[in-house]
């Protein structure tokens, strides 16, 4: 089923209206891109500093004094 002109007339306004201009909704879309992009960005980061002697291990010991019957 082959999409008709009122659908990619539909479509493009969407695209311009989210994309398209110096509007609010555009400015909001490219915010969140460069919050994405600083996201991932923070990830790789925290990848590459994490050593294990950094890394602290903060598990509870096991009670061993309590014998089990």
């Amino acid at each position: 089923m082959a999409p008709g002109w009122m659908q990619i007339l539909l479509v493009v306004v969407v695209a311009i209206l989210l994309f398209g201009g110096r509007g609010r909704i555009s400015s909001i879309m490219g915010d969140m891109a460069k919050g994405i992009g600083a996201f991932r960005k923070g990830l790789k980061d925290e990848d590459k500093g994490a050593n294990k002697d950094d890394l602290v291990n903060i598990t509870p010991k096991k009670d061993e004094s309590k014998s089990s019957s």
